[in-house]
């Protein structure tokens, strides 16, 4: 049986059973059934099995025969939760933090007190943020090349919660977007807890595949894109300005909204306008604070066109009614003291300084990353399995994701997320060593 073939009857299984389409107790045919079936060898029928046996998901069991598990994935490790067991190393999940962090809440905490303003943070406040916190706002997305007015700036809970305000708001369900084959998890969670229909763009080193994309919305009704232009999640790439503008163009030809995800973007310096400047008549930029202040500071922004504000603010009050006023109230002294730049300066060398120590530790594997960013790709080799990886690492004390969360596409390639954000540095070193061991596991 040609190994493309034998990878792919491993492969449907798997999807199958974490699916539930064949759920926990399902009796899977004899060994000499699924040679038959499949047109096997014995032996290959036995290394199929033996393969699921070893990525956790079937159990042989002498006289009965092969069964489908109670599976669970390691938190995080595919499943999309956060939860990491005490004592792992977290290679899973982003929440970097900078020795003095705590010291300059304990001020702007000191410094809120003793406000004349204390009060009116008890009560609620507008939907989409007090008037100068949106004006705050909007003077930051100027050092992101971005101009807009107060009045387009909405003040969210946090990045996610500005990507859940825009697709509830401006989406319906049924509702066709395009997102990259390789896409940030949690937008994937979204489209389909809102019932929208996400469909893979196919990707190439330097961005998505865009003539693709032109073909696809040929054939399709395509209603929205969703894009990671600079520092994209887990590629790492900065769409260069040529591309930029024939995504812009695709849009425009064939009315899409754009939906900008601008999380990691204070990482990369001297990047191109964001798609936002480029077409602002369709494009919602949707950022927040917490990769570059903190991940406990659950403040965001959303950036529309005029004409989609009130939807949006509507979506507020149904979803938050408004961000909490002691939230948005120090984030905002933040954004004007100076601290955020300083904390998004503090956090690029960070990131560039765990590249640096990344590529002398993996120095000859062939993995993918920006030299300013809190993540890596890493594709394993054609005989290595992720899932087995991942547990073989999870039982070293070590938490990785999957390529699963961030696939769109039916093909979902045996690949490692690495996030460099979250432990210190020689925790990181020593981590990213026992990682090099397991990928040649």
């Amino acid at each position: 049986m040609p190994r493309a073939r034998y990878k792919s009857l491993v492969d449907t299984f798997a999807q199958a059973i974490r699916s539930g389409t064949m759920p926990p107790g399902t009796r899977l045919p004899t060994h000499r059934q699924l040679a038959a079936e499949h047109g096997l060898a014995l032996v290959t029928a036995s290394r199929v099995y033996a393969e699921l046996e070893g990525m956790g998901l079937v159990s042989g069991e002498a006289g009965r025969g092969t069964f489908v598990r109670e599976i669970s994935l390691p938190p995080g490790q595919g499943s999309g939760q956060m939860t990491v067991a005490p004592g792992m190393l977290d290679l899973n999940f982003n929440y970097p933090s900078l020795p003095g962090q705590a010291d300059m809440l304990r001020t702007a905490l000191r410094q809120l007190a003793l406000s004349g303003d204390l009060e009116a943070l008890l009560r609620y406040q507008p939907h989409a943020g007090r008037l100068h916190e949106r004006a705050a706002f909007a003077r930051h997305l100027l050092s992101r090349g971005l101009r807009v007015d107060a009045e387009q700036v909405l003040l969210v809970s946090g990045a996610q919660h500005g990507l859940a305000v825009t697709m509830m708001a401006l989406l319906k369900p049924g509702d066709v977007i395009a997102v990259d084959a390789l896409t940030y998890s949690g937008f994937k969670v979204l489209a389909e807890t809102l019932h929208l229909e996400i469909v893979a763009i196919p990707v190439t080193p330097l961005g998505p595949d865009l003539d693709a994309l032109h073909k696809l919305c040929r054939k399709r009704p395509v209603r929205a894109v969703y894009s990671m232009p600079t520092l994209h999640n887990p590629l790492g790439w900065v769409m260069d300005m040529a591309r930029r503008e024939q995504l812009v163009s695709i849009a425009r030809q064939h009315n899409l909204m754009i939906i900008e995800d601008a999380a990691y973007a204070f990482l990369a310096e001297d990047a191109p306008p964001p798609l936002a400047t480029l077409a602002p008549e369709r494009t919602v930029y949707v950022g927040g604070l917490s990769k570059s202040v903190a991940t406990g500071l659950r403040v965001g922004f959303v950036a529309a066109p005029m004409e989609w504000v009130k939807p949006l603010e509507r979506t507020l009050m149904a979803t938050t009614w408004n961000v909490p006023g002691v939230m948005s109230a120090i984030a905002v002294a933040w954004l004007e003291d100076g601290t955020v730049a300083q904390l998004e300066a503090q956090k690029r060398q960070d990131a560039q300084a765990r590249q640096t120590l990344a590529a002398q530790v993996l120095k000859g594997l062939a993995y993918v990353s920006h030299p300013s960013s809190y993540f890596l790709w890493l594709p394993l080799g054609e005989e290595a399995r992720a899932d087995q990886v991942a547990m073989s690492l999870q039982r070293e004390g070590i938490s990785v994701s999957t390529a699963e969360p961030f696939a769109v596409s039916a093909h979902v390639p045996h690949a490692l997320r690495l996030a460099l954000g979250s432990v210190a540095l020689p925790a990181l070193r020593e981590a990213l060593l026992t990682v090099r061991k397991g990928v040649a596991w």
